[in-house]
């Protein structure tokens, strides 16, 4: 039976969380969201014995796509990003040197997400949900009782909406969409530790009512 590995590598100086999947049955693996500290992902890649075929990006702040570039430059892969991102991916390194920091900008990106779209991992497909509000182009990537959530949702909060190109009320809806999901639902987020949605609809005033999102 096919394994699906999952480990958390949280990098660079915003503490950004990379996600590494790797299906033990083909030999491959992803990394979702490669932010920073390239070398030390790929020798996370190698440690599970798998061959790194595509990099899924939730969305393209520089925080999260600032190790893309030197994954890359260590053999070519596919890079997953939605278009409605794409300002955000080409100034990735004027993004971060406006907070006083250095990351590299990543190539081009080689495919387009869309909602209703699936990426795959050997067996293992997931459905791409666009949830716009912390971003234009921001996606989850859902299935086999995992949400990778990126900057919408963390336990216990919810990702910035008083930054360029935020829209709270978009925000809004993206969690009211991952509130839907079967509360063993295990989210895995950009930043912090990981969750469940049943955990988040206790205890997450976003996600139980009691807050909205900065200007929704």
């Amino acid at each position: 039976m096919s394994t699906l590995r999952v480990q958390q590598l949280t990098v660079g100086p915003l503490e950004e969380n990379c996600w590494l999947l790797a299906d033990e049955a083909s030999g491959l693996a992803v990394l979702v969201d490669p932010g920073d500290e390239a070398e030390r992902l790929l020798e996370a890649v190698s440690a599970t014995g798998c061959t790194l075929s595509a990099i899924w990006l939730t969305h393209c702040h520089f925080d999260h796509v600032g190790g893309v570039a030197g994954v890359v430059r260590a053999g070519a892969v596919p890079i997953y990003r939605h278009p409605a991102d794409a300002f955000f991916y080409a100034s990735a390194a004027d993004n971060a040197a406006r907070w006083g920091i250095t990351v590299e900008n990543p190539p081009s990106a080689t495919h387009d997400l869309a909602e209703g779209g699936t990426v795959s991992l050997g067996r293992f497909t997931f459905d791409v949900w666009h949830v716009p509000g912390h971003a234009p182009g921001h996606v989850a990537f859902v299935g086999h009782g995992l949400c990778i959530s990126g900057d919408v949702l963390f336990a216990g909060s919810i990702g910035r909406t008083d930054l360029p190109l935020c829209d709270p009320r978009a925000m809004q809806e993206s969690l009211n969409r991952l509130a839907t999901l079967d509360e063993g639902t295990r989210v895995l987020p950009g930043h912090g530790v990981s969750t469940t949605i049943g955990r988040e609809l206790v205890s997450n005033p976003f996600l139980r009512g009691a807050a909205r999102p900065i200007g929704a």
